[in-house]
């Protein structure tokens, strides 16, 4: 990865999985919600041999479950299929700024989190969407067997979260330990 790259603040938004047609389109995997989202940016920037590379998105729209798109410069199936695979990310000034009180999962993920009483309950490695609320994915301390311990807190404002400090990098919540 160049300099440039490791300066540059990528924000993930999808991968190439498939092809679509003869012409050149792909299908998309979106991390965006909802999917259809990750069409309103262009360009995107794919990672191919370690490097990313800008290609300029012309159309997409939704498909069944999913969404196929056209790049410029996939004027056929051949040149699509070299780009599978390929991660989708776009520049962090791409994004819209968020209102206060909400935040991209992207800027969560690494944050360390803590209880009410100071006990540190791990870092955030994931998030997870369940249809009622999101849920934080935490990794932290050795259980018994050596094995990081993985928590699973619902991500619900005022109630359980009671702070999100991404300047200092942690968050609080009102959670115990022992779950």
């Amino acid at each position: 990865m160049s300099t440039d790259d490791q300066e540059q603040q990528w924000v993930p938004v999808g991968k190439l999985n498939g092809l679509f047609g003869v012409k050149g389109w792909v299908k998309i995997f979106s991390n965006t919600q909802p999917k259809e989202n990750i069409l309103t940016y262009s360009p995107w920037y794919l990672k191919r041999n370690g490097q990313w590379q800008e290609f300029k998105l012309l159309s997409g729209k939704s498909h069944g479950k999913g969404v196929v798109a056209h790049l410029e410069g996939c004027t056929d199936r051949d040149i699509a299929a070299e780009l599978i695979g390929s991660e989708i990310a776009i520049k962090r000034e791409q994004l819209a700024k968020p209102v206060s009180g909400e935040y991209y999962w992207n800027d969560l993920i690494g944050l360390s989190v803590k209880n009410l009483d100071g006990i540190e309950l791990g870092t955030i490695t994931s998030m997870l969407e369940t249809g009622a609320n999101d849920v934080i994915v935490t990794s932290g301390e050795k259980d018994s067997k050596g094995k990081k311990r993985e928590r699973l807190i619902p991500f619900i404002t005022e109630e359980v979260v009671q702070e999100v400090n991404l300047e200092q990098g942690f968050m609080t919540v009102n959670w115990d330990a022992e779950f």
